[in-house]
């Protein structure tokens, strides 16, 4: 029978390319952050920790990516 873990916590952090090139923002398990981390110290920029649900971390990642464009209100007629 297998086993399942809950998730406690959940980070965000930008991803490092060959090159030194920035990648983009990444979501994980604070776990699986821990064991990158430790693989090679520094080599990735931690953004956000702690977080709750993977929601609020993908939240997080795409910035304003996603979000729904605001409504503008409409020009009143001339003569009314």
């Amino acid at each position: 029978m297998r086993v399942t873990e809950v998730c406690r916590a959940w980070v965000v952090y930008r991803m490092t390319m060959p090159g030194n090139a920035t990648g983009g923002n990444v979501v994980c398990e604070q776990r699986e952050w821990d064991a990158l981390d430790a693989g090679r110290p520094g080599f990735h920029t931690l953004l956000h920790t702690g977080l709750r649900t993977e929601q609020e971390a993908e939240r997080l990642a795409r910035g304003t990516a996603g979000d729904p464009v605001p409504r503008k209100p409409r020009p009143k007629a001339l003569g009314s």
